[in-house]
């Protein structure tokens, strides 16, 4: 699981089963990434707050198989296998393509984005390379590139938060030893017309 205590389904009770009840998958299943936050659920409703409004939310106007690359890329980068693992699954279920699925995972794992990715989705994923691993040299330049790219500034800010919100939880798994044992891999809020549904599936 971790290697901090974590509070299972069962056991929870007040806030955190509150919390849980509204999170959980099939089978009463919580996502590690998520139990992490046990003892302290108001970190889990922050959390599920940025999670569910930054990737699953109907007002996002790029793609959401693009967010999902968007997230794999950064976890690739950031040597995260958990988000990774999981966010990859979802990604070949939102494509239903897997050929193209192969294509996108490849040049992730060669870190060679053009080989599949051009125009503004290419710069959307140089500009996400640039802010997880060099965020210093970033300069007003980098967005008037990206607006070239006939990227708007919302689109722009939606791909600059799903780059923050997948470095915040990278650093959160890998800096408490975040494991898959139990989880069911790829499951997501997909709800993106109620903020307020948690439930994964």
């Amino acid at each position: 699981m971790s290697w901090i205590k974590e509070i299972s389904f069962e056991n929870a009770t007040g806030q955190l089963e509150r919390i849980y009840n509204r999170v959980k998958g099939p089978n009463n299943n919580i996502d590690n990434v998520l139990s992490i936050h046990s003892l302290r659920p108001h970190t889990l409703v922050g959390h599920m707050g940025l999670y569910k409004n930054i990737l699953h939310n109907v007002n996002n106007t790029l793609p959401k198989w693009y967010l999902e690359t968007l997230g794999v890329y950064v976890s690739h980068l950031n040597q995260c296998s958990y988000c990774v693992d999981h966010h990859s699954a979802g990604l070949k279920r939102l494509l239903a393509d897997n050929n193209k699925f192969k294509k996108i995972i490849a040049c992730i794992q060669d870190d060679e984005m053009d080989s599949f990715f051009n125009d503004r989705y290419l710069e959307g994923l140089l500009y996400a390379k640039k802010l997880t691993l060099s965020h210093h040299t970033i300069t007003q330049s980098d967005i008037k590139n990206l607006r070239k790219y006939s990227l708007t500034d919302g689109e722009i800010l939606e791909i600059n938060q799903v780059v923050s919100y997948f470095n915040y939880v990278n650093r959160t798994v890998v800096g408490l030893g975040v494991n898959t044992d139990g989880d069911i891999i790829g499951l997501s809020p997909n709800d993106s017309n109620d903020p307020n549904n948690w439930g994964h599936s």
